[in-house]
């Protein structure tokens, strides 16, 4: 899909039910018109994730996800061998050696075979570079350690690996990259380089209530605005893990299946599941809802 503008990329994704702003609209483009990795950095629950999602929507390509955690490495992110299946293959090899006149197996040709393509298990940054064009999400690079930075750093640079049996595999078309992040610590500088940086923020009033509308159209206009206000007044408070569009989109779903039409104090206490998860964020949130609906 060529894409001539900003504009374009925001209709594009809108098309998939994630609405942008100007910044956030201009900065995909770029990443996409200049082939640089993007990176985006902000509170979870803002949307870093669906961006990614939406975009391989638009484009009509393959998402591919990496999910880092610690202690990952670059075997899990690139390849490894089926075990199993070239075990069998040894025996199958073993047992029509027996088979044979002189009863012997080429050793050489056994190791090789072993090594075949076929059993090849592709890891996600080797399957974004085989399926490419495709988009690669690297979700959650900030929980990763500094080596596996400096692989993907490496890797971002050539958009090729290298697999000792087999050789080289470069992708035709560099795959469009996402890099998410929460912050939990900084990212080096040699990787935020190579990216093109965007810190994606809670959306305004306006723009939550059109993603509310646009992402779940069966929650009323009326009932969204009250979600949204609502959420956007307990952002400014003090909880371990403030809401973000994911649970107002959650909170709003589960008033809606309540039969809810109004934001009342009942239907509130009774979903706040949906809304915090931590316990203390709980309580705090519940006087809260109790000052602002009955005020």
């Amino acid at each position: 899909m060529q894409t001539g503008s900003a504009a374009e990329i925001a209709e594009a994704l809108s098309g998939t039910g994630y609405l942008t702003d100007d910044a956030l609209a201009t900065v995909t483009f770029l990443a996409l018109r200049m082939e640089r990795p993007l990176l985006l950095e902000g509170e979870p629950g803002t949307g870093k994730t669906a961006l990614a999602e939406a975009i391989a929507e638009a484009l009509d390509l393959p998402l591919v996800r990496l999910q880092c955690y610690e202690g990952i490495d670059a075997t899990q992110a690139l390849y490894d061998w089926d075990f199993p299946r070239q075990i069998l293959h040894l025996r199958a090899l073993e047992a029509a050696g027996a088979g044979a006149t002189d009863g012997r197996v080429d050793v050489q040709e056994a190791e090789k075979s072993l090594y075949d393509e076929r059993f090849l298990l592709a890891r996600p940054v080797l399957a974004a570079l085989q399926q490419s064009p495709a988009v690669l999400l690297v979700d959650e690079v900030d929980r990763a350690d500094d080596e596996f930075e400096a692989f993907l750093l490496e890797v971002l640079s050539t958009y090729q690996v290298t697999i000792p049996e087999l050789g080289t595999v470069a992708a035709t078309t560099p795959p469009v990259v996402v890099l998410t992040s929460n912050r939990t610590r900084e990212l080096h500088d040699a990787l935020k380089r190579r990216c093109l940086y965007h810190w994606i923020d809670h959306p305004g009033l306006e723009r939550e209530v059109a993603i509310v509308r646009s992402r779940a159209p069966e929650v009323s206009e009326e009932l969204a605005r009250q979600v949204v206000g609502v959420v956007q007044q307990l952002r400014g408070t003090d909880l371990l893990k403030p809401p973000g569009v994911a649970e107002t989109l959650d909170w709003a779903r589960a008033l809606h299946h309540l039969g809810t039409v109004e934001l009342d104090l009942e239907s509130s206490s009774r979903t706040l599941g949906a809304l915090v998860k931590y316990r203390d964020d709980a309580t705090k949130v519940q006087h809260a809802l109790d000052q602002m609906l009955r005020a």
